[in-house]
């Protein structure tokens, strides 16, 4: 084993030192110098966080697929760690071979939720990279960023070299291959991220100017040089047969958030949830083929030994092969005494045979998201389910054996009344009430318990909400109070909870989720101060980010609280998903009209998401779209 960065005197005073000193089964092990590309890829959350992510799994795995090329792993010290390095002058180090991580060609960050910024900063400066890409030299590695907050990457757009916009299994062997092309010519950094840019996916904010009307909203977005593409198009797996998974997946010895083995059946969502970015940004729907899922599903049991394999995917219900597999899964399980876990059902579609061939091994909660508790809400956010759709599909559940059910639902959404709110804690007793009506009193096993929590809605890009205002906080409270009112007067609130999430938290990913480059600063300020670990309430210091949004001058009524006008430049522009900005304005103005829209499989609404090919749009239509 290669020496650790850390002493043993040092990782004994660390809450969880097996964070930091590598070795996991079926870590990848390459001698550094037999290869000509070092490439570090970043979770910048908590190691167990980061553990439990798929998308890294998948990169981890193809890039060190390639000879030429060592990906190692790196993740955000914990406060304690972060501490002694600064003291003691030791800079961040990959977990494979516990070298320093600024001796690395290129940095890779994955960009999951908007309040890991401030843990993106620290991962810099602790790998002792200058944060601000026009300060790195042709010694510094290459900083890339990937993932949903690549899609509106502005508010962190100084800090990095390139953002690969899409589904990385499809360009960076290009973008890999072109910097070993340059190493040999003598490397040039502006030269190197110019000709990237021309790769697709690669957007390089260098290379664009935004140009600001009087008002702070923005006038144009254009190349500031010859060559560099007007807009960047999202990349997209069209054939996920086709290209590789991980079946030997990295498994932690310490306990991580999702400690399972993780089966992508699909990517896409054919809904048209119109909060949801991910429903965008993912289009079209793409299914694996069953067979092999299931080949993968046994190489990744055998391989690790896990003792849960979980489905992932939008909405796994949608998934057209779901009971051929589930079936496989069944009996696979069985033979290994392992667990399934299928996730992402939607009460429409959670079927009796599907749940009773689940609960004979292992039976918990079942998890649905109505979103809104009144039917008005669900049309408006276009969720595609009716009240009676809701009780008959927990009506189901309670039949299958089940008594616990957790109900996801969001406040503040676009033409929400404090009626709509409160008809969340309605739907939770009606769901209450139908248990008790369903299952007899002897065959009951205590109170059933319906479980509600409620997220604060944030606007996101490339969402019919794009052009929406955000709630304020103290009207986020007034409405999560309202339901929490309710709770109070209902019949059976022995059987009911209800939590919702952190308000001020919401807030600032609301502005970071919209905001420009102009964010920067608040970001560097925040940081400067000792802000890190954002995302975690018990690290968050709310005081400090209102400190720094009067000190650097940020309003947020308009990054927050104004509608936006339809015709609207958005800091986002340059970037095309597929989906087009026509299709996503046409939606908001339905979701006005409360009018839902058909999903994909019904009938094709003319997204543009066919533009690229493949999956539902194709579907059973001769590899003709329906799209007008």
């Amino acid at each position: 084993m290669c020496k650790l960065a850390l002493s043993d005197e040092l990782l004994m005073k660390l809450d969880k030192p097996s964070r930091y000193i590598g070795g996991e089964v079926n870590m990848v092990k390459k001698n550094p110098n037999d290869v000509d590309i070092r490439f570090a890829m970043c979770f910048p959350d908590v190691y167990e966080i980061g553990m439990s992510h798929l998308g890294i799994q998948i990169l981890y795995d193809m890039f060190n697929k390639r000879e030429d090329t060592y990906c190692e792993r790196v993740y955000s010290p914990w406060p304690d760690l972060d501490k002694e390095m600064r003291e003691n002058n030791i800079p961040l180090f990959a977990l494979e071979s516990q070298e320093p991580i600024k001796d690395f060609d290129f940095l890779g960050i994955t960009l999951q939720y908007e309040m890991c910024y401030t843990n993106v900063l620290q991962i810099l400066d602790l790998a002792q990279i200058p944060l601000y890409s026009k300060d790195r030299t042709e010694n510094d590695p290459i900083v890339t960023g990937g993932g949903p907050c690549t899609y509106n990457a502005e508010p962190i757009a100084d800090f990095f070299d390139i953002f690969y916009i899409g589904e990385g299994e499809t360009k960076y062997a290009e973008l890999l291959d072109l910097y070993k092309e340059h190493q040999k010519n003598g490397f040039d950094r502006k030269e190197f991220l110019f000709e990237a840019s021309k790769i697709p996916g690669m957007y390089v904010p260098s290379l664009y100017d935004v140009l600001y009307n009087d008002d702070g909203t923005i006038k144009e977005i254009k190349p500031n040089r010859e060559g560099v593409p007007e807009k960047v198009k999202k990349e997209v797996v069209k054939d996920f047969d086709a290209v590789d998974y991980p079946t030997k997946p990295l498994v932690p010895y310490m306990q991580v958030t999702q400690d399972r083995c993780v089966l992508e059946i699909q990517r896409g969502c054919i809904r048209g949830c119109r909060f949801c970015q991910a429903g965008s940004v993912y289009k079209p729907l793409r299914e694996k083929n069953v067979e092999t899922l299931k080949k993968q599903a046994v190489e990744m049991l055998e391989s690790t030994g896990q003792g849960e394999i979980s489905l992932a995917s939008l909405s796994s219900s949608d998934y057209s092969q779901l009971k051929e597999l589930v079936d496989f899964l069944m009996e696979e399980c069985a033979k290994r005494h392992v667990n399934i876990s299928l996730p992402s059902l939607r009460i429409d579609a959670f079927s009796l045979d599907v749940m009773s061939k689940i609960q004979d091994l292992k039976k918990n909660s079942v998890t649905f998201a109505p979103e809104a508790g009144s039917q008005r809400m669900r049309d408006v956010i276009n969720k595609g389910l009716t009240k009676e759709e809701i009780l008959k599909g927990c009506e189901t559940a309670f039949k299958g054996g089940w008594k616990k059910v957790k109900l996801y639902f969001m406040l503040g959404q676009p033409f929400e009344t404090d009626e709509d709110a409160e008809a969340i804690m309605d739907l939770c007793e009606d769901i209450a009430m139908l248990y008790y009506d369903t299952v007899p009193k002897e065959e009951r096993m205590g109170r059933c318990q319906v479980n509600a929590s409620s997220s604060f809605f944030v606007p996101k890009p490339f969402t019919p909400f794009q052009w929406a205002p955000m709630c304020s906080e103290e009207k986020f409270l007034h409405r999560a109070g309202l339901v929490k009112d309710k709770l109070k007067e209902t019949l059976n609130r022995k059987s009911i909870s209800f939590k919702y999430h952190t308000s001020d938290i919401s807030v600032l990913e609301g502005l970071f989720a919209r905001g420009d480059r102009k964010l920067s600063d608040l970001l560097v300020y925040v940081y400067k101060h000792g802000g890190i670990y954002d995302a975690w309430s018990e690290h968050h210091n709310a005081e400090l980010w209102k400190e720094a949004i009067e000190k650097t001058g940020v309003d947020m009524d308009f990054y927050l609280t104004r509608t936006r006008n339809d015709n609207e430049i958005f800091p986002w522009d340059m970037i095309d998903v597929g989906v087009t900005k026509k299709f996503l304005l046409d939606e908001w103005n339905r979701a006005k009209e409360e009018a839902v829209t058909p999903n994909c499989r019904e009938k094709c609404a003319g997204c543009g998401a066919a533009s690229y090919g493949c999956g539902v749009c194709f579907q059973d239509k001769g590899g003709v779209s329906n799209e007008s």
